[in-house]
């Protein structure tokens, strides 16, 4: 237990400087080359600048992890602490648990994390800067739901309003009826327009006998399940989903012949794009000296430092590649990771496989 305390702490202390230094660089670099542009308020201001620290957190943190090992192996190398460790009887695989250990439980938190408006944070910020509010009203929606077509005029997710609706329902590609209100509310999953006015087309076109039929409705509901915040994401194109809000635009979008791509890329950067920086730290420590003695720390940091930094911005260039539809989420996500991971697990494998031969053969 001492063991892991140990290990853990230093693990701990080193994520904890980096962490503050590197979104404490962002916000910093933001706020200068945003000088002009930012609210005068100074509550506002203080808004801003958590809300463009916690998009710092969401950028920082899986990396932040990778250099916290870079710079707890390093530590451990120079005071000689990780020979001493593998001379008591400690495998390269019992030293790496406490560190694997911390890092998936940050991981978990992180994606955990995303199913808030944590997920949200730099479109928040940047919406206090452009606006002075958390959530700039939509304007001029147009899209489709089960066979419909709607229009909003203005759409505020914040408070879950809409103004100038208009509902057009067609059958076999024929105008059925055009609903329209000034204004609707969404509760109890629909969309309720307290008044609206009718116009249906006559069904048999006779110009003697039939005539549009107008109506004056009261409470009608619309679009079940739509929720403000998938109106205002999907239509708008962004791609600052919540996990929550992710996976309900999936399930209620998917047979609506819309493109989710980006949705599909938002859901795989939220729960796999993270793990990259488990599999770099044990690639590290793969390649690892165990004494000062036998290689040179300095370049053997630079070199992790580096190769993290690639990896990293060739994980990111895929990620933005997929979000602009350019190549597929699977593609672009889901294939450089599972490569990496891949390659980790054969290194980890080995650890473990050793660290039983050694056991065994110790007994």
């Amino acid at each position: 237990m001492l063991f892991f305390k140990t290990i853990a702490f230093l693990y701990l202390r080193y994520c904890f400087i980096i962490l503050i230094a590197l979104t404490g660089f962002m916000v910093g670099f933001d706020m200068m080359n945003n000088s002009e542009g930012l609210p005068h308020s100074a509550n506002l201001l203080i808004l801003y600048s958590l809300y463009k620290w916690l998009y710092a957190l969401d950028m920082m943190l899986p990396i932040t992890l990778v250099f916290a090992f870079i710079a707890t192996i390093i530590e451990l190398i120079r005071s000689n602490a990780l020979t001493s460790f593998y001379a008591l009887g400690y495998s390269r695989f019992k030293v790496l648990f406490p560190i694997l250990t911390i890092s998936i439980s940050i991981l978990f938190c992180y994606i955990a994390a995303h199913t808030t408006s944590f997920a949200r944070a730099n479109e928040y910020a940047d919406n206090l800067r452009d606006s002075s509010q958390f959530l700039i009203p939509t304007n001029n929606l147009f899209f489709t739901h089960e066979g419909n077509y709607i229009y909003f005029g203005t759409l505020n997710p914040l408070t879950q309003q809409a103004h100038n609706i208009r509902v057009f329902t067609f059958h076999n590609g024929t105008l059925k009826e055009a609903l329209s209100g000034e204004e609707a509310y969404y509760a109890d999953h629909y969309w309720n327009i307290p008044n609206a006015h009718s116009l249906r087309p006559p069904e048999d076109l006779d110009l003697e006998s039939s005539a549009v039929e107008i109506k004056d409705l009261k409470n009608i509901r619309v679009l079940h399940n739509f929720r403000p915040k998938i109106l205002d994401q999907i239509y708008e194109g962004k791609v600052n989903y919540t996990i929550i809000d992710a996976l309900d635009a999936m399930n209620l979008l998917e047979k609506q012949n819309i493109d989710l791509s980006k949705v599909k890329s938002s859901l795989y950067r939220n729960f796999v794009t993270p793990w990259f920086a488990l599999i770099m730290i044990v690639v590290i420590y793969a390649v690892a000296p165990i004494s000062p003695r036998f290689a040179n720390l300095s370049l053997y940091s630079f070199g992790a430092i580096l190769i993290t930094l690639i990896v990293w911005g060739l994980l990111f260039m895929s990620g933005e590649l997929a979000n602009n539809k350019t190549l597929s989420p699977e593609t672009g996500i889901l294939v450089p990771i599972g490569l990496l991971g891949i390659f980790s697990t054969l290194y980890l494998s080995s650890f473990w496989i050793k660290s039983r031969i050694n056991l065994i053969q110790k007994g």
